[in-house]
């Protein structure tokens, strides 16, 4: 078993077997998911094509379900318990991306000095809101227990007060939607979209951010704390020949480098046939749709639709290719859930249930204002050299340790 917000319960797992009824589970899943995506447009109204997209969303929910790939669950593996394994994970996956991305985007844009950006590339405008949404979002993750794309991904666990998050997350776009206008005036449209290729070159760029991401590796991995539990356990007996590949593959969470170099190829994959990853576009367009028609929000929000990141629209049409993606993303991690027997239906107390709405607000607030969330800025920001994606690292990072530390001191009273 595995708990989200404080890591691996114990070294000592069951040993995996995919009983009939599970298999029956996952292949009906997995069946109206292949149906779904044959019977989808071929194209939404953007021209993106709508099967790639559901494809790349169910490989993302497999990969984010059996690696664990959750932002405040990685975080608070390493607060809690110095174990470096999720943010590992985190950092390969940056790697990965920041060098094919370079590779990709200096085929397009030869000269990155020109003062030119890259074609659809998540680059923020850089202020003080980004870093204070950030933080926002940070807080968000902490009351709630995860990031956007793990509540995705945890609907397909049943876990269920992800729906109350993601509900909370609506409302915190429409809060976001209806300030936007003041912020946007006075703050957003004066800062700048940096680019660090614009200033250091391809390679300047591409050896600041592996330099960064190495010295983070070498400090999580040099003061990590060792599990005493595991010099205890027993090896488990090698599965029937059989049952190998489905044993590699569902009896354990995957390790950090398969996750880390997992995530990265899909990001390159979506970025090069769809768009930059991301996962809150459909949301914050169900939002501002919804606060549209119910007079909620302004009709007009200044300057938004001309920013990078993962772009809101009023909805016209019902399939959209981030909408697919993330349907495609919680089918797929459902399915995986079912046969590697760890989806588990659950509902939490009241009180606890609050709490996870209530982050889901702060989750909604803070993604709408940095346009996006730990996917679509701090991942795909980072990969494509994006100074907005390093600012909400460190942002939503202090605040998933603020909301952290709040939690453990009520926590011993």
């Amino acid at each position: 078993m595995h708990n989200h917000e404080g890591g691996e319960s114990s070294s000592m797992q069951p040993v995996w077997q995919l009983t009939r009824g599970r298999a029956l589970a996952a292949s009906l899943v997995t069946l109206g998911l292949l149906i779904w995506i044959w019977a989808l447009p071929e194209q939404d109204a953007a021209g993106n094509p709508l099967a790639v997209a559901a494809l790349l969303g169910a490989a993302f929910g497999v990969v984010l379900q059996r690696g664990r790939f959750c932002f405040y669950c990685n975080a608070t593996d390493w607060l809690s318990r110095r174990r470096a394994q999720g943010l590992l994970a985190i950092i390969i996956a940056l790697a990965v991306g920041a060098a094919a991305h370079t590779a990709i985007v200096s085929g397009w844009l030869a000269d990155p000095r020109s003062g030119r950006l890259p074609l659809d590339g998540h680059i923020g405008p850089v202020s003080w809101v980004l870093f204070v949404a950030s933080l926002v979002f940070g807080l968000g993750m902490a009351m709630s227990g995860s990031c956007l794309s793990a509540h995705m991904y945890r609907l397909g666990e049943g876990h269920l007060a992800s729906v109350l998050a993601l509900l909370g997350a609506l409302l915190g776009f429409i809060a976001a939607f209806a300030v936007w206008n003041a912020i946007s005036v006075q703050v957003i449209h004066e800062a700048p979209p940096l680019w660090l290729p614009n200033y250091l070159g391809y390679g300047g760029s591409l050896l600041l951010a592996l330099l960064i991401l190495a010295g983070l590796a070498w400090a999580l991995t040099h003061w990590q704390r060792a599990d005493p539990a595991a010099h205890h356990s027993r090896p488990p007996a090698p599965p029937p020949a059989q049952a190998q590949l489905g044993h590699l593959l569902f009896a354990h969470k995957w390790g950090p480098g398969v996750t880390g170099v997992a995530v990265g190829l899909i990001a390159i994959v979506a970025y090069v046939r769809l768009a930059p990853l991301g996962v809150t576009a459909e949301m914050g367009s169900v939002a501002r749709s919804l606060g549209t028609s119910l007079g909620a929000i302004p009709e007009r929000l200044e300057g938004l639709d001309s920013l990078r990141g993962c772009a809101t629209v009023v909805k016209e049409h019902l399939w959209s290719a981030n909408g697919v993606f993330v349907l495609g993303l919680v089918l797929a991690s459902w399915a995986s859930a079912l046969i590697a027997g760890e989806c588990r239906p659950s509902w939490p107390r009241p009180w606890v249930a609050s709490r996870i709405f209530l982050g889901g607000i702060l989750l909604g607030f803070g993604a709408m204002l940095a346009i996006g969330c730990t996917i679509g800025v701090l991942l795909s920001g980072i990969m494509i050299g994006a100074v907005s994606g390093w600012i909400f690292a460190l942002g939503c990072f202090l605040g998933v340790w603020l909301g952290w530390w709040i939690r453990q001191r009520l926590a011993q009273n």
